[in-house]
């Protein structure tokens, strides 16, 4: 039988504002409005240790706002604004609107569903239990990540593929078993030869797959020479991104059904250190942005610009991520 806590009640308004005082907390309130989550997930959502995560939650519940619910050993955190007094639900709707649209609040919608997607399902129905185990048979059996390696090859063999800013090669690795052929771009030596070497390491033969310095801004390549562009997690260096996008319409051939530019990088979010720390040029982008980068490039084509927001690994601690694609337009 589920158990729910009984709350305090705030007895004044200035108080209910010093425990929503908090950017945390304000964080969580939204979250906990919209689902029923247990500590560990909030914390996975918000992007905190469980510690930090543990008092905010501690201060939200002892004055009201969240109400807890055991099932077996688990507890889990819900704010019920129906059930909030009238001073309290206010103050809420007064300050929670503020978050609305904003980058850290997409963040946290995008890691929520990723989250609440991961639950196993319920173990009460045949099917649900079965359901459930499935994913961790199929991984112990096959590992994990042989749906992504299988589906790249749906990408059309006579290609010829540029991973600009490839740095250690992951993307190269991950493409150059499917395509014609590969050229990796990059500024920096070191990182060319580290994506040699994995490539020679993971047994890839290399003779299709070329390796140039170079500019992104300033690309080593010929017009038209390639039907692809893969460009991942770079743009956010570059001070005008749309130089680089410019440079990649050019070197482009929409032949073959080619055409095609994939860029990923991170949604638009409000962490300055990344500027600080690691010379970060933006924060991100919004799909708006992308959209007009893209398409100011020159592309769109059939279909227009795609700017699609990728499940994010709950493990992870950076921003969540974009995938945009768009194709030349002729």
């Amino acid at each position: 039988m589920a158990k729910v806590d009984s709350i305090s009640i705030p007895v004044s308004a200035a108080e209910c504002l010093g425990q929503l005082s908090d950017p945390i907390r304000l964080r969580m309130m939204r979250v906990l409005c919209a689902h029923e989550l247990a500590v560990g997930e909030l914390v996975r959502v918000i992007q905190i240790p469980q510690s930090s995560g543990s008092r905010h939650l501690k201060i939200l519940a002892d004055g009201g706002w969240v109400v807890k619910r055991a099932v077996g050993p688990a507890t889990y955190y819900r704010v019920v604004l129906d059930e909030l007094p009238g001073l309290m639900r206010g103050v809420w709707e007064a300050v929670g609107n503020a978050f609305e649209g904003d980058a850290e609040a997409l963040g946290d919608d995008q890691r929520v569903r990723a989250v609440v997607s991961e639950r196993v399902m319920d173990s009460s129905a045949f099917f649900g239990e079965q359901a459930g185990q499935w994913d961790g048979v199929r991984d112990g059996l096959f590992g994990r990540h042989f749906t992504d390696q299988a589906l790249l090859s749906l990408i059309d063999p006579r290609w010829r593929v540029a991973d600009l800013g490839c740095g250690t090669g992951n993307c190269t690795e991950l493409v150059a078993p499917w395509v014609e052929k590969v050229v990796a771009v990059d500024r920096s030596m070191a990182m060319l030869s580290g994506a040699k070497a994995r490539l020679e390491n993971a047994g890839i033969e290399c003779g299709h797959v070329e390796f140039l310095e170079g500019e992104i801004t300033e690309l080593p390549l010929e017009s038209g020479s390639v039907d692809a562009v893969v460009c991942m997690l770079v743009m956010h260096h570059l001070e005008e991104p749309v130089v680089a996008l410019k440079e990649m319409r050019r070197v482009l051939t929409d032949e073959r059904g080619g055409g095609v530019v994939l860029l990923v990088d991170m949604c638009e979010h409000t962490n300055d250190e990344y500027r600080r720390g690691m010379g970060h040029k933006h924060l991100g982008f919004s799909e708006g942005e992308v959209i007009g980068m893209l398409e100011g490039a020159g592309f769109g084509g059939v279909g227009g610009v795609r700017v699609n927001n990728l499940r994010p690994d709950v493990k992870s601690s950076g921003p969540p991520l974009f995938a945009a694609v768009a194709r030349v337009i002729s």
